[in-house]
Order: structure tokens, then C-alpha cells, then sequence
């Protein structure tokens, strides 16, 4: 596979031309623009078609769009981190925002692979190159495809869930989660396997490739819009129900609504009062509005860009099956010896404006941005500083419970008292060491490991509360029994000192309150 010479290859036809004749089949041949002159001659654009009908540049912004998918990639990746590894009250993760990331990163990386591998674009001098003679094509189509799907079937869910809790008090559980997650990434799945075996991908607009003319419209853009397009009814169903409820309110001078507001068990959409169904939508608002906003740009950017490349492609197309239309510029190129920038007005009736392509392209890298934005929190980033403050400090035995943290402690098991041990402990004198040796251990352990994480060891020992009859009561319960503590049970904490007083040595030295660990 190399490139002829142009010197040689571009036969009969004028500059910047080249005789289609003089090169085989390999490559992306339907992506080849050429003009028949006579019934054995046919002269072909050069590849790519975008270096002729664009300024120079267009080069500039395409590498430009391809560094802002770089770095809205990096935001994307630290939220998914961040998530991972973070406790929940430090991000507030939600499997739906996680989905909608994932699917940002792939869409993203449709334009990071390419920036990355600087792929040949051109099989031959007037031949594209396909998925199936490029990888990094195949590689950055499937991405670009898939992220496209998974972004607008998210924002749907997500725009579903936001309708279904607003409008029809409906509460989203695990049954709608998996719900979600079999059509949040079945449908893409499916899709992307459509589009990839019924139209194929290629280069065909900048370094990304993009799905070919065939059949694009019945596997791709139509299903992406119709599921674009119920995402924007729901949206805006929602938005008409919540101006609605607030008029409603407006006008709600009801005794009832003027109280403390205390939720009632009872109420329901249809016992519920305008101004408390105006409360509670303005909850689950103020919760969700940075969804909302998500949902609104991943929306208008897929169709913003869903449009414009049918547009162009349709546009392509038309020139192909109707020479006429490329008269003008093909004149003006053949006057100006294959100068493109004499040209460029001519040609700007065969393209897309650059401006567009650029805000194409920047809107499509800049997603994982706008998340970074709406669904970061500051509290993530003292999260991490928090997790890498605490390395080194962290103790080996972490996810030990507080009872086993006690230096003095080294087990937790319950061990049978030994016959010596029993006998000892039936004195007077022995039962009251091992009360106070038992108390000491309490307080060591509340010194030591009583307040983990805003908690405190319960008292387990406290005195039984006295039992205080209401005035108006017409029960007779009993007061509580007083429950004693019989020394000669079989299972008791071994005590250290009574054994080693009979003159026996024990090894084991056993954490008293292990029996109200559950």
C-alpha cells in the first residue's frame, strides 16, 4: 500500500486531479470523489477532500478539538476515581452518573485514538482508508458511535427517572436500575453492531472516522433521534408540570397548607394539596437540576452534531450524483493551477462552514467538562487529600473493629474457665478484682478507640432504666427483672490474674467484651 506518484499517477487529467483508472480497489472505493469527462476517463479529488476544501486551518482545529477531548477525558477519568474510591458522602455517586461518564470517555475517545496515533487517512492518493484497512479507523468509529449511543440513552433514563418521580410520584428502585442497565447499554451494543456491519466507518471528515453514506440513516441518525427526541418530550412534560403545580400553589390559600408541613403518611398525588406537591417538586428540583442540566447539553450537542454531519454527507452525496454542482469550484481550480485558496469561496458551497465543524467538534470534546462542572463536588478533591494525608499514617489493621484496636487485647474468642479458676472466682475478694479489672478495660477502651468516626462505644453495663407507670395507662407490665451475673457459668472472660494466682500460665488473654460484638 503507497501512494503513486503524483507525476505518473495522475494520467489524462488535469492538476490537481488523478485518473481513476490508474489505481485498484483497495480501500474505502465509494468514498472517492470523482467526475466522469468521457466513457474512459474519470478524474478523482485528491484524499482527503477535506485538505481542498478547507483552509489550512482546519488542521489547526481539528488538532485543537482532539487536545480538548484529551482533557475533558481527564476530568472524566477523576470522576470515575473518585467514585471508586471515594466514601459516598464525598461524592454522592449514582450508577446513572457513572453510566453517563462511561459513555462521555468512549465518546471521547473517537477523537483522543486519532490525536494519539496520527493515522494515514488516505489508502492511495484517492481512496480513504476504511475500518478494515485501518485500525486506528475502526478503533475511533466504534468509539465515537458507541459513545454517541451510550451518551443519549443515559440522558433518556436519567430524564425518565427525573419524570417519573415529578410527575407520577412513581419511587425508582432496583427493579427500574436494572432496567436501566440492560437498555442503558443493550440498545447501544445492538447499535453499534448495526451500524458497523450495515454502513461501516471511514475517514471522511478530519482524522475521526465516521459512518459511510449507506443505509446511515435507517441504522444510525433516525434511532438516535427518535430517542433524542423523547428525551426532549419528557424534558419538557416535566417542565410543564412543575410550572403547573407552582401556579397552583400560587393560588393554594388552603388552612391546611399553612401548617407545619410534617409529612403525613397518607398523602398521595391525589390527596396531596397544591402547595405541598409544589414542596415536593421543588426537592427532588433542587436535587436534581445538575441532571437536568446534563441531560439538556448532551442532548442538543448530539443533535447538533447529528444534523450537520447528515447535512454534510447528504451534501457530499448530491455531489457525486449530480456533477454540475462542483462545476464552479473544479473551473476555478483548473484556472488557478490547483491553487485551493483562490478557490475557497467556490468550495464553500460543497462543505459545511468551518465555523460549524469547529463548534461540531469543540461541543462533542468539551462533555466531559461540563461533568466535571455539574457533577464534581470540591468535596472530592478534599476526599483525595484526605486518602493520601492518611496513608501513611493508616494502620495496618484498619477494618478491625474498635474491640480488636486495644493493644492489651489480643483476642476476642470466649474461653472456659478452668476448675482452679472457677473456684477462685467464688470468693468475695476475687469477684470484686475482676469488676474493677473489668471497668478498667472499659475505660481504656473508650480511650483509645471510643469515638471512630462520630461514634461512641455503647454502654453495654449501664444501669437497668426504673420502669415508670403513665398516668393513663391501661396495662400492667411488669418492671424489669434485676439480672446478676452468676461467676460460674460455663463460658466467662478468662481472667489473667486468677489463673496466675493458682499458679498456672495462660497465653490466651481474651477481650471481655468480645460477647457483644454481633
Amino acid at each position: 500500500m503507497t501512494t503513486p506518484n503524483p507525476g505518473v499517477a495522475r494520467g489524462l487529467c488535469p492538476a490537481p486531479f488523478f485518473q481513476e483508472t490508474l489505481f485498484g480497489d483497495g480501500g474505502f472505493v465509494e468514498g472517492r470523489l470523482c467526475q466522469k469527462i468521457s466513457d474512459t476517463l474519470s478524474c478523482c479529488m485528491p484524499c482527503p477532500m477535506t485538505d481542498w476544501a478547507y483552509p489550512d486551518s482546519f488542521q489547526t482545529l481539528s488538532i485543537a478539538s482532539g487536545w480538548v477531548a484529551v482533557v475533558s477525558t481527564v476530568c472524566c477519568v477523576f470522576l470515575l476515581l473518585s467514585w471508586i474510591f471515594l466514601p459516598v458522602e464525598k461524592t454522592n455517586r449514582h450508577y446513572m452518573s457513572i453510566c453517563l461518564t462511561i459513555g462521555v470517555v468512549f465518546m471521547n475517545l473517537g477523537f483522543v485514538i486519532p490525536l494519539a496515533a496520527r493515522p494515514n487517512q488516505c489508502y492511495d492518493a484517492i481512496t480513504p482508508n476504511s475500518m478494515k484497512t485501518s485500525s486506528v479507523c475502526a478503533a475511533s468509529g466504534t468509539f465515537l458511535i458507541l459513545g454517541g449511543w451510550a451518551g443519549v440513552m443515559w440522558v433518556f433514563l436519567r430524564s425518565l427517572s427525573l419524570h417519573l418521580q415529578i410527575c407520577w410520584q412513581v419511587v425508582v428502585g432496583r427493579n427500574f436500575m436494572w432496567f436501566s442497565q440492560a437498555v442503558g447499554w443493550g440498545i447501544p451494543a445492538i447499535g453499534i453492531i448495526v451500524a458497523l456491519v450495515a454502513s461501516g466507518v471511514s475517514f471522511r471528515f478530519g482524522t475521526t472516522c465516521h459512518i459511510n453514506h449507506q443505509n446511515s440513516l435507517a441504522d444510525l441518525w433516525i434511532p438516535l433521534l427518535v430517542f433524542a427526541g423523547l428525551t426532549i418530550i419528557l424534558q419538557f412534560a416535566t417542565f410543564g408540570y412543575c410550572i403547573k403545580v407552582y401556579l397552583a400553589s400560587l393560588a393554594d390559600n388552603a388552612a391546611s397548607t399553612e401548617g407545619s408541613g410534617l409529612p403525613s403518611y397518607t398523602q398521595s398525588i391525589r390527596t396531596m394539596t397544591p402547595r405541598q406537591a409544589y414542596r415536593r417538586v421543588r426537592r427532588v428540583i433542587q436535587l436534581q437540576w445538575r441532571g437536568i442540566a446534563i441531560v439538556l447539553i448532551i442532548i442538543v450537542d448530539v443533535i447538533f452534531f447529528s444534523v450537520i454531519f447528515v447535512f454534510q454527507d447528504n451534501t457530499v452525496q448530491a455531489v457525486k450524483d449530480d456533477q454540475s454542482i462542483a462545476s464552479g469550484w473544479i473551473a476555478c481550480l483548473l484556472t488557478h493551477n490547483a491553487d485551493k485558496n483562490k478557490c475557497l469561496v467556490e468550495a464553500s458551497a460543497l462543505v459545511v462552514k468551518e465555523a460549524t465543524v469547529g463548534a461540531v467538534l469543540l461541543l462533542l470534546g468539551i462533555n466531559g467538562l461540563w461533568l466535571a462542572l455539574l457533577l464534581g463536588r470540591w468535596s472530592m478533591v478534599t476526599g483525595w487529600g484526605e486518602l493520601f494525608m492518611n496513608v501513611p499514617n493508616r494502620n495496618k489493621r484498619e477494618f478491625v473493629s474498635v474491640d480488636a484496636r486495644l493493644d492489651d487485647l489480643k483476642k476476642d474468642t470466649l474461653t472456659p474457665l478452668s476448675p482452679i479458676a472457677k473456684s477462685s472466682l467464688r470468693s468475695p475478694s476475687a469477684s470484686r478484682d475482676y469488676t474493677n479489672y473489668y471497668n478498667n478495660l472499659i475505660q481504656q477502651e473508650n480511650r483509645i478507640g471510643g469515638n471512630i468516626d462520630g461514634r461512641r462505644t455503647p454502654d453495654y453495663f449501664g444501669q437497668t432504666a426504673r420502669y415508670h407507670t403513665p398516668a393513663r395507662s391501661f396495662s400492667s407490665p411488669r418492671p424489669p427483672q434485676t439480672v446478676t451475673w452468676d461467676p460460674q457459668e460455663a463460658y466467662v472472660p478468662a481472667v489473667k490474674e486468677n489463673v496466675e494466682e493458682e499458679g498456672q500460665s495462660n497465653s490466651h488473654y481474651v477481650n471481655p467484651l468480645g460477647m457483644n460484638r454481633f
